[in-house]
């Protein structure tokens, strides 16, 4: 019985190989709607750079008919590898006639979704597009709970915004008595939208509990003409920022990846996705442990390639001015 019990643990593990840590996106598929999809090779690179994540945040969708989006899962679906998909979509949020949504596209097997919220901007019309709120929970990793308080700034507002998702968080703590955040997205938070000598000014860059993972002197753009560090991540909650994997704050540069030219990625968006790779909790070793010691439980883990030790852990810079 007892190995029995030890097969199908090992069993399990296997199941399981590959998920060795959680890694979160956020991408900007600029002006994503039936016009993008249709153009040759988008929607096969947008399925590739989804499939590399577990959680992806996906803005500016603008598919007002509903027919592009729908498209886009069931390609992400029907890719025969066994990676299912779900996802979660906000209301077409925006000032007047221009309107954009918030998805956020996750993996089932690894997470699921305890609360969602539709920041209702109450602070005086702050954002041009209110945050969608989700409560995320994942058994996998040593953060078991984490809010993800996403946001695409309109760029000439980006300031009063970044500033604004301060009262996001404050507001959601209070809300949901939640500890770990992950604030992230299109901020435009760099270049002439936000200038070094404006950074005093925001609350979210000076209070220290915040850690930019994303830094001041990146590049997140895709025109080799540029060079802004737009797109950003930000955690707070100390226990969330040391289950950050060294080094894996990164953005994804597709056209490289790909062997795309600028032009080609472009017609995927003007934007790189960011991302970042949380630790997978120990939980099963110790389980596989109790079923049949730590020798046996170590060795199968080693021949499955895996570790559930936490990595050295690292330094986040913490961005001050």
């Amino acid at each position: 019985m007892g190995k029995m019990l030890f097969l199908q643990s090992a069993l399990f593990l296997a199941s399981l190989h590959g998920i060795q840590t959680l890694k979160i996106c956020s991408f900007n598929v600029r002006s994503f709607g039936k016009s993008k999809v249709a153009k040759e090779g988008v929607l096969d690179v947008l399925v590739k750079v989804i499939s590399r994540c577990d959680l992806m945040l996906m803005m500016e969708i603008k598919d007002s008919r509903n027919k592009a989006f729908p498209m886009l899962m069931e390609r992400l679906n029907n890719q025969g590898n066994g990676n299912e998909y779900e996802f979660v979509i906000s209301k077409r949020l925006g000032r007047k006639a221009y309107k954009e949504q918030y998805a956020f596209i996750y993996r089932p097997k690894l997470l699921t979704v305890k609360r969602i919220y539709q920041y209702p901007d109450h602070h005086g019309d702050v954002f041009a597009r209110e945050p969608y709120v989700v409560w995320f929970s994942s058994r996998y990793t040593t953060v078991r709970d984490f809010v993800i308080i996403p946001q695409h700034t309109a760029p000439h507002s980006a300031v009063s915004e970044l500033n604004g998702l301060y009262d996001v968080y404050v507001e959601m703590k209070q809300r949901w008595r939640a500890k770990y955040f992950i604030l992230m997205g299109d901020f435009n938070a760099d270049c002439e939208y936000v200038r070094r000598k404006e950074w005093p000014s925001i609350r979210l860059r000076n209070d220290t509990n915040f850690i930019w993972l994303i830094g001041d002197d990146d590049d997140t753009t895709v025109k080799h003409s540029t060079h802004c560090a737009y797109d950003r991540i930000v955690l707070r909650g100390e226990k969330l920022v040391n289950a950050v994997i060294p080094n894996s704050a990164n953005i994804f540069n597709f056209k490289e990846a790909y062997g795309m030219t600028e032009g080609q990625a472009l017609n995927v968006s003007d934007h790189f996705p960011v991302e970042v790779d949380l630790q997978r909790s120990r939980s099963i070793f110790y389980f596989l442990r109790s079923l049949a010691g730590p020798k046996e439980a170590t060795f199968l883990i080693t021949m499955n390639g895996m570790r559930f030790w936490p990595s050295n852990r690292t330094s986040h810079s913490r961005h001050q001015q």
